[in-house]
C-alpha cells in the first residue's frame, strides 16, 4: 500500500468548518465542538435515517458518525462535492464504504487505541463470568429462586490452566492476552500474520497458523477481529461442532462473526457449554432466544462505555478534525484504499 503525497489535498474549507455530529456525545466533548466549529449536535440522540445522513453530508465539511451509521458508496454519490471529512468516532470503520470515500476525495479518520483496555477488561469479565455461570446464578436470585447454598449447586468450571484460545492479534487481542496470563491461561492466537516473537515472548503466547486447530483445542474462544466479507460468520456450524462440549465462545468484536442460528442450536443442544455476547448480528434487536439461553451473558454492546474513553475519543476526532481544517493530514487517517 502507497501513500499519496498530499492526501489532505482533496478537499480543503476556509473559515470555521460547518461539523454534523449524528448522536450524542458526552457534554464536554459537545462543548468543546461548539467552541471551535459551526457545529450541529444531535441532542435527542435519535439514529438518522439514510435520507437525514445524506442531508448531514450535503450540508456540512465534516461528518462525525459512529458504528451505528451505515455510509455506503451510493450515499457517498448523493453528498456533492462540499463534505471533505468523515471523523468517525470509533475505531472501526467497517460500517464506511472507504473505496468510495477515497474516489470522491474524502478522508476518513477514526479514533485507533482509546477502547482498547476498555474492551479487553470487558472481555476478561466475560472469560471469568461465563464458566462460572454468573449470569444463571444472578437469574436465580432475581427470579427468586435460590434455594441456598448446597456442595453440587450452580457448578461451573475454573480457568486456571486452561487454553484460550484468541482469534485475532491486534491491540485488543494482546491486551486480553496480558490479562489472561494473569489468571493462569495459557494463550494460544490465530492472526492473518504472525506477530514478532519479541512481543510473543513478552506477552507468553503462542502461535496456532491453523484455526480448526486453536478452535478444537481450546477451552475458551475469544474473537477480535474486524467485520468483513472474509470474517462474516467466521464461527459456523462446522467450526462450533469442532468446539469442546465444555468450551465458550466470547465475542466482543462484532455480531457478524457468529452464525447466530448455527450458535443456538450448539448452546441449545449442549454442544458447547456457554458463551458471552457483547455484540449482535441485529443491533439492536438481539433474538431472544439467545436472551432465554441459561448459558449465555447478553450485554448491550458494553465493549467502549467507559466515559473516560468516551471522553479520550471525542478529543482524538476534535484533533482530527482541527488538523484537517488547518490543512494538514489528520494523525488517525484510515489509509487502506488510498492509492
Amino acid at each position: 500500500m502507497t501513500i499519496v503525497s498530499d492526501p489532505t489535498s482533496a478537499r480543503r474549507v476556509t473559515g470555521t468548518p460547518k461539523v454534523h455530529v449524528t448522536r450524542h456525545l458526552l457534554p464536554a466533548v459537545e462543548a468543546r465542538m461548539s467552541e471551535l466549529f459551526d457545529v450541529t449536535l444531535n441532542t435527542q440522540d435519535r439514529p438518522l435515517s439514510r435520507a437525514e445522513l445524506v442531508e448531514a453530508m450535503r450540508a456540512s465539511d465534516v461528518l462525525v458518525p459512529t458504528v451505528t451509521d451505515r455510509i455506503d458508496a451510493a450515499m457517498l454519490e448523493e453528498a456533492g462535492v462540499r463534505l471533505g471529512l468523515i471523523a468517525n468516532f470509533g475505531a472501526g470503520t467497517e460500517h464506511i464504504d472507504l473505496a468510495a470515500a477515497r474516489a470522491r476525495k474524502v478522508i476518513v479518520t477514526n479514533t485507533p487505541g482509546v477502547f482498547t483496555d476498555d474492551t479487553a477488561d470487558l472481555t476478561m469479565m466475560l472469560i471469568l463470568s461465563v464458566p462460572r455461570r454468573l449470569g444463571e446464578g444472578s437469574r436465580l436470585i432475581r427470579d427468586g429462586q435460590w434455594t441456598g447454598w448446597t456442595p453440587t449447586a450452580m457448578l461451573g468450571h475454573c480457568i486456571g490452566g486452561k487454553q484460550l484460545g484468541i482469534v485475532g492479534m491486534g491491540r485488543i487481542g494482546q491486551a486480553v492476552a496480558h490479562r489472561a496470563r494473569a489468571f493462569g491461561l495459557n494463550v494460544v492466537y490465530h492472526n492473518r500474520h504472525r506477530l514478532p516473537h519479541s512481543i510473543e515472548s513478552m506477552l507468553g503466547v503462542r502461535y496456532e497458523a491453523d484455526l480448526e486447530v486453536l478452535i478444537a483445542e481450546s477451552d475458551v474462544v475469544t474473537l477480535h477481529c474486524p467485520a468483513g466479507g472474509s470474517t462474516h460468520h467466521l464461527i459456523n456450524a462446522q467450526r462450533l461442532a469442532a468446539m469442546k462440549p465444555d468450551g465458550y465462545l466470547i465475542n466482543t468484536a462484532r455480531g457478524d462473526l457468529i452464525d447466530e442460528e448455527a450458535l443456538i442450536a450448539a448452546l441449545t443442544s449442549g454442544a458447547i457449554a456457554g458463551a458471552g455476547l457483547d455484540v449482535f448480528a441485529g443491533e439492536p434487536k438481539v433474538d431472544p432466544r439467545l436472551i432465554a439461553l441459561p448459558n449465555v451473558i447478553t450485554l448491550p454492546h458494553l465493549g467502549s462505555a467507559t466515559i473516560e474513553g468516551r471522553e479520550h475519543a471525542g478529543e482524538k476526532v476534535i484533533a482530527n478534525i482541527r488538523y484537517w481544517a488547518d490543512g494538514h493530514r489528520p494523525p488517525d487517517q484510515v489509509l487502506d484504499g488510498w492509492l
